[in-house]
């Protein structure tokens, strides 16, 4: 047995309980920060491994025959798939990067304890295949936060409000897809599900929740909250296999609408962490536009801007953490001049700023290429709206730069350059963002991969007679169903990856791509 065929997505996901638990009960803010970090970094380095093994093709046989999931749960309720293999260490790589930068002044307020915790849940999440327990992961993840804000006794209704209409409503639809498993879901299901996913991914009007977040919240722990996009995987998972083709447009509608609001919002934003509030929200929405088109094209480019989302608005949120932890909170009103004192800084602030909105040569300009080629290529006007909100993102993030760092000399009597741990932490996110502006292909293919294998499975799985924009045949319908070839293989589709049939999904478990226990 190789190094890459032991189950290191298990070992990941245990080192982050384990790693919360021990940190938990030390009391020293410091210490509990060295082993906290620690526990990150070998969470980060565990994940990679696990994503080597899927990416290398190591043996799912041998993977399984270490794994404890199938003599404790019968099958593998966690593993890595297309979609969800490059996520798992992105996440753990924002994880590791924030507790690196977290400075002895931020060590008391930024709860390690909580922050593995909340690792450990959105690590399963990501690698989730039993759809009741992804509702489950989901729901629970929802509950780190609130401890987080009531810890630092800020008000917790409207966070508390919010989260508990998403986790009604993903609860509600869930059960009633489940409750039709032999037919098209009801329509009453399916739109309960969609109103969950705009509440969790900050849709207008019920974005309120966000701003509210980030201004009540510790700045690292509201990032690590938001960056890695839950609401767009549920969407994925969820929704996108089994929705109508008017449940999506829905989503996209009010997305497109979110996405050009926030925008404006954020270009005329007097504090900086509202202005980031506002430009996760508007991201989050461009990533919904591209879902709802589910075309070839614009679900690479959604998938290509998620991945983007998690390092370049995470770099830049931890670049406006490291200008506060040194300036306090941050106003955009007046020149403050302060690039003379912190020149990386300012650096890393206006390049992964850049990044977020589609800068050639960074990570972020390949899918906003794809994004606006698919939007146009939808609707005109589609396309208009997704270019008006990029536009206006970027003149959100040239105008806080302006304000923050040119326009006056700031004078100070101590010293406020950039620390080792800062540099390592915004560098290593600087070099990921150009090292795939400039070599995109590698990570374009992946998504493509993903994006084929997701719209394939939607092909099997829709609701009966909801149409198609690509053309692809309603499917999933008990007509269809009673002509299935033995062993549970429908006759006339192949997976996208292997060409070898695709066989229908077990009952409680969702529609995935390609995964550990079928790479081969």
């Amino acid at each position: 047995m190789s190094v890459l065929e032991l189950p290191w997505l298990d070992i990941t996901i245990s080192a982050c309980v384990v790693g919360s638990l021990a940190v938990g009960r030390v009391r020293d803010p410091h210490r509990a920060a060295r082993i906290g970090l620690g526990f990150t970094a070998a969470v980060f380095a565990f994940s990679v491994l696990a994503w080597l093994g899927f990416h290398t093709g190591a043996d799912p046989d041998a993977i399984r025959a270490a794994s404890l999931q199938p003599r404790l749960f019968g099958r593998d309720l966690l593993t890595l798939d297309d979609l969800s293999a490059p996520l798992v260490p992105a996440a753990a790589l924002l994880h590791f990067l924030t507790a690196l930068a977290t400075t002895r002044v931020r060590m008391r307020r930024f709860s390690f304890a909580w922050s593995l915790a909340s690792e450990s849940i959105l690590l399963a999440m990501f690698s989730c295949r039993a759809s009741w327990l992804l509702v489950g992961l989901l729901s629970i993840c929802t509950v780190p936060p609130y401890f987080e804000l009531r810890n630092r006794r800020r008000p917790t209704r409207v966070y508390v409000v919010h989260m508990a209409l998403f986790v009604t409503l993903l609860v509600l639809g869930w059960a009633g897809v489940e409750a039709n498993l032999g037919g098209a879901p009801p329509i009453w299901a399916v739109v309960m599900l969609m109103a969950a996913i705009l509440v969790r991914s900050g849709t207008v009007p019920a974005h309120c929740w966000v701003t509210d977040w980030f201004e009540h919240a510790s700045f690292g722990v509201a990032i690590l909250f938001v960056a890695p996009l839950a609401g767009v995987y549920a969407a994925v998972r969820l929704v996108l296999p089994i929705a109508p083709a008017w449940v999506l447009q829905g989503i996209g509608i009010a997305s497109l609408f979110t996405a050009a609001y926030a925008a404006g919002m954020a270009a005329i934003q007097r504090d900086c962490q509202r202005m980031f509030a506002n430009l996760f929200l508007s991201h989050a929405s461009l990533v919904l536009v591209g879902l709802e088109l589910h075309t070839e094209m614009s679900l690479t480019a959604s998938l290509c801007l998620w991945f983007s989302v998690i390092l370049s608005l995470g770099g830049f949120g931890l670049t406006m953490r490291a200008l506060e932890s040194r300036y306090g909170r941050l106003p955009l009103m007046n020149h403050l001049g302060i690039y003379e004192h912190s020149p990386t800084l300012a650096v890393c602030f206006l390049l992964t700023g850049l990044a977020c909105v589609g800068f050639p040569g960074t990570v972020g300009f390949i899918s906003a290429e794809l994004l606006v080629d698919s939007a146009v290529e939808a609707s005109p006007y589609v396309g208009f709206v997704v270019v008006a909100a990029a536009a206006l993102n970027g003149i959100a993030v040239v105008r806080a730069y302006l304000i923050l760092f040119t326009g006056a000399k700031h004078r100070s009597t101590i010293p406020l350059k950039i620390v080792e741990r800062e540099r390592f932490a915004l560098l290593t996110l600087s070099a990921l963002i150009l090292g795939g502006g400039i070599f995109p292909q590698p990570g374009v293919t992946t998504r493509h991969e993903a994006a084929v294998a997701i719209l394939k499975e939607r092909r099997e799985y829709v609701a009966p007679g909801a149409g198609e924009h690509d053309g692809a045949p309603p499917s999933a319908g008990p007509e269809r169903r009673a002509g299935a070839a033995p062993g549970g293989i429908e006759p006339g589709l192949a997976s996208p990856i292997s060409g070898r049939p695709i066989p229908r999904a077990p009952e409680g478990v969702l529609p995935v791509s390609r995964s550990r226990s079928s790479n081969r």
